[in-house]
């Protein structure tokens, strides 16, 4: 069944749902239905889109010449998730979702860490075997989250850009463990790129299928030599929060790096025939779009254009701006509230008739234990879908 169809059969037979963790079960609410047409005032949710920082700069190793500089800026890639502590930083995130309390939360760079043997055929076979964990950014934020009650729950988990190479990870010279090369490295480092939907416990939400894919339209740099193609998608759920209107929320992480037309694309096919905002229902689109109509330059408003020009309208906020902190680093002495210059994450709507906003705000430009959160700030609004 196609998601406009699905749409049309939630509101038309008033489906409701009691969500479980990776479930549903059916509960049947007609009054939806024979309510639909008649015009009331909307009821209040919340939602909040929130990057979390996978814990480094990619792009040394992205611009990598030689395999040595490769291997050396993959290790450097290792030192800087550790050194920007994600167990720390989770504890300001998850104070300040249980602060703002959003019915719905999309993540976007919920990264999973893990190493492995070195093997420097890895990224050419694509034969990933590193299974150590690290740091599972979505189980520690979890974690945290969950302390001592459980106040949310995953709705939909979803990998995007998977990826393994050899690092340099200790930076000793002469150590590596890869015979005949000239090398230092002497592990694989891989990262797992996720995105996520999370919602909240006992607020009366439901949600029901939760779906998502990746991108048609990809960035596929060479990298030392080796073609990588870097996935990127969205997830999405139709939802009713306590007495609201079901509506579809869509969470995205548009592409950062290479040619802007390539972030363009990945928008347009969010609201193309087959695009998770092509419903019945009112959308709601969350995420780190790395596109804006006023607070980036050139091309890279295009993808924001893109989604303006289907009728997509703002329900977020720039007062104050959410991105970002120009720093790898996010300890003690580094970034400023200066450098939040950028309106990227973005809360917006296809429906700006119906869905209305209450109020919106800016979470996380304050520092928790001497680090920054992530080096973007969250984006928080309260809505209501009228008529």
């Amino acid at each position: 069944m196609n998601r406009r169809l699905l749409a049309t059969t939630i509101l038309a037979l008033g489906m409701a749902f009691t969500a479980t963790v990776g479930a549903a079960q059916a509960n049947a609410a007609p009054a939806e239905s024979s309510q639909f047409n008649k015009k009331r005032k909307g009821h209040p949710f919340s939602v909040m889109t929130r990057n979390v920082y996978l814990g480094a700069d990619l792009g040394p190793a992205i611009a990598a010449a030689t395999t040595d500089d490769f291997i050396d800026s993959n290790g450097k890639i290792l030192r800087d998730v550790d050194d920007n502590d994600f167990p720390l930083r989770a504890k300001g995130l998850a104070a300040e979702i249980l602060r703002k309390a959003p019915d719905l939360v999309g993540l976007q760079e919920a990264a999973l860490w893990r190493t492995g043997p070195v093997d420097l055929l890895a990224p050419t076979t694509g034969n990933f075997n590193a299974s150590e964990v690290k740091y599972d950014y979505l189980r520690i934020l979890m974690d945290r989250l969950n302390r001592g009650k459980k106040r949310y729950r995953v709705v939909k988990v979803q990998s995007e850009f998977d990826f393994e190479a050899p690092a340099d990870y200790n930076a000793v010279a002469g150590d590596g463990n890869l015979p005949g090369i000239n090398s230092n490295g002497e592990i694989n480092g891989r990262l797992t790129m996720r995105d996520a939907i999370l919602a909240r416990v006992g607020a009366g939400i439901t949600t029901v299928n939760p779906g998502g894919a990746n991108y048609s339209t990809l960035y596929e740099p060479t990298i030392s030599g080796i073609p990588v193609t870097v996935k990127r998608g969205w997830t999405n759920v139709y939802v009713k929060v306590r007495k609201s209107r079901w509506f579809n929320l869509v969470n995205t992480h548009l592409e950062s790096f290479g040619d802007p037309t390539i972030r363009e694309a990945q928008a347009l096919e969010l609201v193309d025939e087959n695009g998770p905002l092509n419903t019945r229902l009112p959308g709601i689109l969350v995420g780190d779009l790395n596109s804006d109509d006023n607070t980036v330059e050139g091309d890279d408003r295009l993808a924001y254009d893109a989604l303006i020009g289907a009728g997509l309208r703002d329900r977020g906020t720039e007062q104050p701006m959410s991105c970002c902190i120009k720093s790898d680093l996010l300890g003690p002495g580094y970034g400023s509230t200066d450098d939040f210059d950028h309106h990227i994450d973005q809360i917006l709507t296809d429906r700006p008739k119906r869905v209305k906003r209450i109020r919106s705000s800016v979470t996380g430009r304050t520092r928790h234990g001497g680090f920054w959160n992530s080096d973007h700030a969250g984006v928080y609004s309260l809505l209501k879908i009228v008529r």
